[in-house]
């Protein structure tokens, strides 16, 4: 199935109401696949380990972790918490990933964002082995995306990105010769998106906007595909979108509920655009499980990788 032929017109234009693009089972469908790996690797006596990095006690943070390990269980690979207190210094905190960078039982780690502000993200990224960046973030990995035109990588990939592109061609959508819209330049999803949707194999033609792009309604308007993740609640609009557009939520804000109080996680894109989207990636449930599943893809893959070196090794 194509972008271009699903839906038909309504009478205001669009192609209402989208049909979603569900996370929620295209990852169960991949942690089955993982399952399957996993076992395989654990009857040739090789376990399958990830280790989690917490810095501080922010609720989302704790959330975002513990969903991870639920995960792991799931499919079978260990998991290490390393939860540590906010006061970490950063000589504290290198020494801690160094020890899992020489741990066996680790086949890959991530350090979860943010950091307190009296960190330095960029040195603890760097710190990570790049064979065990479980969340590709690491700058050799990146490095290694930018050289990347045609071939297949041998290297962990960023997990949203590479969640975005595994949740589009699950549903059997192609972005060959598509114009996307790239709301966002953050590390983890704006920036190394655009590498991924260029290669050869999706060969997508990409646009990179964020929240300081001059008349950013006119990019949306003629975007075939919007990939909003500016973190920037209502960034956009119905009105703002192509009838038949693809359009996929990815941005995250937190905003205080007058009324109770209570911190409330907020989308990039207002509800109403699904009545002109063809297809459309809610938030939460959609690209949000997927990006673990591919957190998970990647350790699976770095113990792949350690068991065929060992193989060799004999």
């Amino acid at each position: 199935m194509t972008p271009q032929l699903v839906g038909s017109p309504t009478s205001d234009g669009g192609t209402g109401p989208a049909s979603v693009l569900d996370g929620k089972a295209c990852a169960a469908v991949i942690k089955s696949e993982l399952s399957g790996r996993v076992t395989a690797l654990r009857d040739g006596d090789v376990k399958v380990g990830l280790a989690t990095v917490l810095v501080g006690a922010d609720p989302a943070s704790q959330s975002y972790v513990a969903a991870k390990h639920r995960d792991c269980s799931e499919v079978g690979i260990e998991s290490i918490r390393c939860d540590l207190p906010a006061s970490i210094t950063q000589t504290e905190l290198e020494d801690v990933l160094d020890e899992l960078n020489t741990n066996p039982a680790v086949d890959g780690y991530i350090v979860q964002l943010p950091l307190p502000p009296h960190l330095d993200q960029n040195s603890i990224l760097e710190r990570i082995s790049p064979d065990k960046d479980a969340d590709g973030l690491h700058p050799t990995n990146l490095g290694k995306l930018v050289l990347d035109v045609s071939g297949e990588s041998d290297s962990p990939l960023p997990c949203t990105p590479n969640a975005i592109v595994e949740l589009l061609g699950r549903h059997e959508i192609s972005l060959d010769g598509l114009e996307v819209l790239v709301i966002g330049r953050g590390i983890t999803v704006g920036r190394p998106l655009g590498l991924l949707l260029t290669r050869r194999s999706i060969n997508a033609t990409v646009t990179l906007a964020h929240t300081g792009t001059k008349d950013l309604p006119s990019l949306i308007s003629r975007a075939d595909v919007v990939i909003a993740a500016a973190g920037v609640p209502d960034l956009i609009r119905a009105n703002d979108v192509k009838p038949g557009a693809i359009v996929l939520d990815v941005g995250v804000s937190r905003t205080i509920d007058a009324d109770t109080g209570k911190a409330r996680l907020n989308g990039d894109v207002s509800p109403e655009t699904r009545r002109v989207a063809s297809w459309f990636a809610p938030n939460p449930g959609g690209v949000g499980p997927m990006t673990r599943a591919m957190l998970l893809a990647n350790v699976v893959d770095s113990a792949e990788r350690k068991a065929a070196v060992s193989q060799l090794a004999r």
